[in-house]
């Protein structure tokens, strides 16, 4: 797959699709380092991929606090090599209602959705681009296609990221660092076990598999499952009225940390 002895950097690795990330990786001899803001989990990640004799370092982090996000990542890289992949994987849900906007909660979703893949790409791009090589990728998802009626942060956060890795992708072109941007549908996470009407939903091992197939390849946006990022971008078509009557309440994301 060509991560052999590759530093891969995951944050929001303590549980669902990071930690799912993190043992696929581990499968292909990457050099795993991992981030996010419990101690307990990262720890019994680290020594399950090292028992299977595989390199895991970890650093306790949260990737709203910029300064110290940055200083984790580089302590990671000080002691596995400076990172060939980040995967800005972090994130966060927050619900709105009719009657409650939930603006406080919006906001931590902007900070760690948003922000935080914007300080986990500044820790890691400038050595990149010295280099000359590297992979930057985020994980979005399909709600970024689509704003989702109870989920309106996250929707925007999402859409924010998508746009940002676009403009970066664009802005270093020909510099040696690709970017990808991973749209996923619903996956088995604990963030997404309240959601209501979810259909389609995928293990987050099965989603693993095919993210990082995806990172291979270095494709630049990868939405999946393919039925669902069809459906979700069929909706642009109906009129509000509809998805209003449609749509069911849920809290949004797929599920990162």
């Amino acid at each position: 797959m060509g991560f052999q002895d590759r530093v891969v950097i995951i944050t929001g690795a303590s549980s669902g699709i990071g930690w799912a990330l993190a043992k696929e990786f581990a499968q292909q001899g990457a050099k795993l380092g991992l981030l996010a803001r419990r101690e307990g989990p990262l720890r019994q990640l680290s020594e399950e991929i090292r028992s299977f004799g595989k390199i895991a370092e970890f650093a306790v982090a949260d990737v709203a606090e910029r300064l110290p996000l940055i200083e984790k990542i580089h302590s990671l890289e000080s002691k596995l090599g400076p990172a060939d992949v980040l995967i800005a994987n972090a994130g966060i849900g927050a619900t709105n209602t009719v009657d409650d906007l939930n603006v406080a909660g919006s906001e931590q979703v902007i900070r760690v959705n948003l922000l935080g893949v914007m300080y986990s790409i500044e820790a890691v791009l400038p050595t990149m681009l010295r280099r000359g090589t590297g992979q930057i990728v985020a994980l979005s998802s399909l709600a970024s296609f689509k704003g989702l009626p109870s989920a309106a942060a996250y929707s925007a956060s999402k859409a924010a990221v998508n746009a940002y890795m676009e403009s970066l992708r664009i802005l270093l072109h020909g510099k040696g660092v690709a970017f990808t941007t991973i749209c996923p549908g619903f996956i088995r996470t604990p963030m997404v076990e309240k959601n209501k009407g979810m259909f389609l939903v995928m293990s987050a091992e099965k989603a693993a598999r095919k993210m990082v197939r995806a990172i291979h390849r270095k494709k630049k946006i990868y939405a999946f499952p393919w039925i669902t990022s069809r459906l979700i971008k069929a909706t642009s078509w109906l009129p509000d009225w509809l998805m209003h009557r449609t749509m069911p309440e849920r809290g949004g994301g797929q599920g990162a940390e």
